[in-house]
C-alpha cells in the first residue's frame, strides 16, 4: 500500500495493526501534517480526553563514575578519575527533601556502571530513602546499572532486581535502550550489550511487579528502518507482557542524540549537522510514527529537555498525550550541552493549554493527581529562562 492508502486505514475506529514495513513506508514518505493528523487520532482513539499528564519529579545522577564509555555519553567519568563523583545518603535525602517541598512524587535516580558499589550499597540507599520519603516513588537505575551490579555481586539481574524492590524501590526506568538494533549498538557502546539484555532485563523487573518505561533515541545515523525495528522489538515485548497479564511498558519516550562534549560527536564532526542527530520535523515525525505504530502503550511522552518546551508542545498535537516531567535537576543530557534542564510545573501547564489541553498533574504511574490549574493571565504572560 501507498503511504496514503496506510494512514487512512488508520483513520478507521479500529485499524488494524500497522506493520513493519508499512511504519517504514509512513515514515520515509507521507507527509508532516498529514502523520501529525493520523498520529492525533489515534492518541484520542487510545488516550481518550482532552487531558495531558505531567510528573513534578526530580531527577538524581547518583554517580558519574562508569566503566561502559558509551560514545555519546558527556556526562561519565572512568572510576579513577578526579572528576568521577558518587553521592553519600545524605546529600541524596536533600535533594528528595527539595521535591517533597514542592509537592513532588518521584524521583528518577541514574547514574553509571560503578565497579566499586556493591549490592548493600544499593539496597541499603534504597531502604533509607523509603523510610525517610515515604511518599516517593523511586524509580531508579536502569538495565545496564542492574547487570553492572549483577556482575560484581556475582548474582542474576532477577536476583537483584528482587532485593531491590524488596528494599523498596518502586520503579526501573526504560534508559540504556537507545537503539535495540545490535548493529547500531555495537558501534555506539559496544560494552553496554545486547538487546537482548535490555529486553530481558525489563521483563524480570516487569515481572515481579516494578513500573517500567521504554525509551529511544535517535540520530546515531541510523535508518528509519532501524527505528521501526527498534519499536517492533518493544511492541513484540510488551504484546508478550500483556498476555503474560503484566501492565508491560507505562509509556514510549523518545530524543535525539546530542552531539556536543563527546567522543560520538567528535568523531562524526563533519557530519553533526548533515547526517546525524534529528531536526525538530524528523523529532515531530518519530513521535507521530510512535504513536501510531503503538497500538498497545498508552502513553506517549513528549521531550522537551531535548527538543526545547516549544516543540514539545507541538507534539502534544501529533500523538503525544504527556508533557514528561519538571525534573528539577539533569546531569546527564546538560553535560552533551542542553542549556535547559528544568521546568516549572507553571511552564508545562502552559505548553499544554496552549496546545488546546488540559494539564493533570500525575504520578509515575499514570494515576491523576488533584491539580491546581494556571489562570489564563498566567498563560500568556513571559517566563524568564531559567
Amino acid at each position: 500500500m501507498s503511504h496514503i492508502d496506510i494512514l487512512k486505514s488508520q483513520l478507521q475506529d479500529n485499524p488494524p495493526r500497522i506493520t513493519v514495513d508499512e511504519a517504514v513506508e509512513i515514515y520515509e514518505n507521507a507527509n508532516l501534517n498529514d502523520l501529525m493528523h493520523v498520529a492525533s487520532i489515534a492518541r484520542k482513539r487510545i488516550v481518550p480526553g482532552n487531558e495531558v499528564t505531567y510528573l513534578v519529579d526530580r531527577n538524581i545522577n547518583y554517580t558519574n563514575a562508569c566503566t561502559i564509555n558509551c560514545q555519546f555519553c558527556s556526562f561519565y567519568r572512568p572510576p579513577d578519575h578526579e572528576e568521577a563523583y558518587t553521592q553519600n545518603f545524605e546529600q541524596i535525602s536533600a535533594r528528595v527533601s527539595e521535591l517533597e517541598q514542592i509537592g513532588g512524587s518521584r524521583i528518577l535516580m541514574q547514574g553509571g556502571v560503578n565497579p566499586e558499589l556493591k549490592l548493600d550499597w544499593y539496597t541499603d540507599l534504597i531502604s533509607k530513602l523509603r523510610t525517610t520519603h515515604p511518599t516517593i516513588d523511586l524509580d531508579c537505575f536502569s538495565p545496564i546499572e542492574i547487570e553492572g551490579i549483577a556482575e560484581v555481586c556475582d548474582l542474576s539481574t532477577s536476583e537483584v532486581l528482587l532485593k531491590l524492590k524488596n528494599a523498596g524501590m518502586h520503579g526501573l526506568p526504560g534508559g540504556g535502550a537507545e537503539m535495540l538494533v545490535d548493529s547500531v549498538r555495537m558501534d555506539i557502546s559496544p560494552k553496554k550489550g545486547s538487546a537482548d539484555n535490555w529486553l530481558r532485563v525489563m521483563r524480570e523487573a516487569q515481572e515481579i511487579g516494578l513500573t517500567t518505561s521504554a525509551t529511544n533515541v535517535i540520530g546515531f545515523g541510523e535508518s528509519r528502518a532501524d527505528r521501526i525495528l527498534h519499536m517492533d522489538r518493544i511492541r513484540s515485548a510488551q504484546d508478550n507482557a500483556i498476555a503474560s497479564g503484566n501492565i508491560g511498558f507505562t509509556s514510549f519516550i523518545s530524543w535525539p542524540v546530542q552531539l556536543e562534549n563527546n567522543a560520538f560527536g567528535a568523531r562524526n564532526k563533519g557530519d553533526n549537522r548533515i547526517r546525524l542527530g534529528a531536526s525538530s520535523t524528523e523529532y515531530l515525525r518519530h513521535v507521530a510514527v510512535s504513536r501510531i505504530f503503538f497500538d498497545n502503550i498508552i502513553h506517549i511522552q513528549a521531550s522537551w529537555p531535548t527538543m526545547g518546551l516549544e516543540i514539545a508542545q507541538l507534539a502534544l498535537t501529533g500523538g503525544a498525550d504527556d508533557a514528561g516531567s519538571t525534573m528539577m535537576e539533569e546531569n546527564v543530557v546538560s553535560a552533551s550541552g542542553t542549556s535547559k534542564t528544568m521546568a516549572s510545573e507553571i511552564e508545562l501547564q502552559k505548553i499544554i493549554l496552549r496546545s488546546g489541553f488540559s494539564p493533570r498533574k500525575r504520578d509515575s504511574d499514570y494515576v491523576l493527581i488533584e491539580t491546581e490549574i494556571i489562570s489564563n493571565t498566567d498563560l500568556y504572560a513571559i517566563t524568564p529562562e531559567q
